[in-house]
């Protein structure tokens, strides 16, 4: 089974973090006792610019959880279809060529879900295979090629695809000026990705998958995820997330690794989720990578910042794309998110 195609899509306004820095302020500063603080926390996030789902001044009025959420379900639709169109596309495949649908989100709701909608909206199979997954966050862009690899080993013939879509600016919460919420104001961004994972007697081009494995920590359901209210989504994001991916992610990759017969070494590649400047020197330092390892990942965070469960798959793009790794050679894709949890994919160009 291989990744045979991955493409991204993002909403039309982008903005410098400048400018959304200058915005938050005019929002938030007179609630802060120290508003100059927001340049020094921004100037240590790392992010250079990002994508928003609306244009900027109507975020100061959208005060209701239920407008925020039909924005949502509007623009997931448009993004999802020009990802899921755009894999398609570089596949050569037709809207009908795919056989299930992994939809994964934690930025909003919907019943029928986006995955439904995409079927009226783009000509899917009607047979389609529908699997939305909701509350895995930043790690679902790794779990659903994990998923969707489970899927086509059960039916080798068969295609499966992952739409990530995340509208994170539409969270925003317009009373909470805590660390986490000032934080994640200036980290994540928006997005939407989509990859095509196809069975071993499709014969499709792309890196094989060999392998996928998960990880969960117990008793660390505190360390990020949502306090959902009638206000809508309230970011829970602790100090503690570089700590558990430095006491975890080193001997996690071993032991996955061991499992396949393989050891640190063998890993040319790291496809590592933009998760902020902390997570990513975490990872670095516990797996000992060399200088510029994660260049990437960097990359993409200064670029777009965090998209939550989007962001690996950003990475996988531009690996894919333009910095592919030696045929024959290793890689691992990797993401954490809330449960706290990783999940990893064991990847041979």
């Amino acid at each position: 089974m291989n990744i045979t195609s991955v493409a991204s899509a993002f909403p039309k306004h982008y903005y410098p973090q400048s400018v959304l820095l200058s915005e938050l302020q005019k929002f938030w500063g007179p609630k802060l006792e120290n508003p100059a603080m927001m340049d020094r926390l921004y100037s240590r996030i790392g992010v250079e610019g990002r994508y928003t789902a609306l244009p900027v001044e109507q975020y100061p009025g959208l005060e209701r959880w239920g407008a925020a959420n039909q924005h949502w379900i509007e623009i997931s639709q448009e993004l999802g279809e020009q990802a899921l169109g755009c894999a398609l596309k570089r596949a050569h495949l037709e809207p009908t060529g795919i056989d299930a649908l992994f939809f994964v989100s934690i930025t909003g709701i919907a019943s029928p879900s986006i995955d439904a909608r995409l079927i009226n909206r783009m000509g899917l199979s009607t047979s389609l295979k529908r699997i939305p997954i909701f509350g895995l966050g930043c790690v679902a862009g790794a779990a659903g090629i994990a998923r969707a690899a489970d899927y086509v080993r059960a039916f080798p013939d068969q295609i499966a695809a992952v739409l990530s879509v995340e509208l994170c600016s539409l969270t925003l919460q317009h009373d909470d000026v805590s660390m986490a919420n000032l934080i994640s104001a200036g980290l994540f961004g928006d997005g939407a990705a989509a990859v095509l994972v196809a069975g071993a007697e499709r014969s499709m081009p792309g890196p094989a998958i060999l392998a996928t494995r998960s990880f969960f920590y117990p008793g660390t359901e505190h360390v990020m995820g949502w306090d959902i209210s009638e206000k809508g989504f309230q970011i829970v994001l602790s100090r503690e997330v570089p700590e558990v991916v430095e006491q975890h992610l080193a001997a996690d990759v071993d032991t996955f690794l061991a499992e396949q017969g393989l050891t640190h070494g063998d890993i040319q590649t790291f496809i590592l989720h933009t998760g902020g400047p902390s997570v990513l020197e975490a990872a670095e330092h516990a797996l000992n990578l060399p200088p510029g390892a994660l260049d990437v990942s960097w990359a993409c965070l200064r670029r777009m910042g965090n998209l939550s469960s989007a962001s690996v798959l950003m990475v996988l793009e531009e690996v894919m794309l333009h910095r592919r790794p030696d045929p024959g050679t290793y890689s691992i894709l990797a993401a954490m998110g809330p449960g706290f949890c990783s999940e990893f994919v064991l990847l041979k160009w």
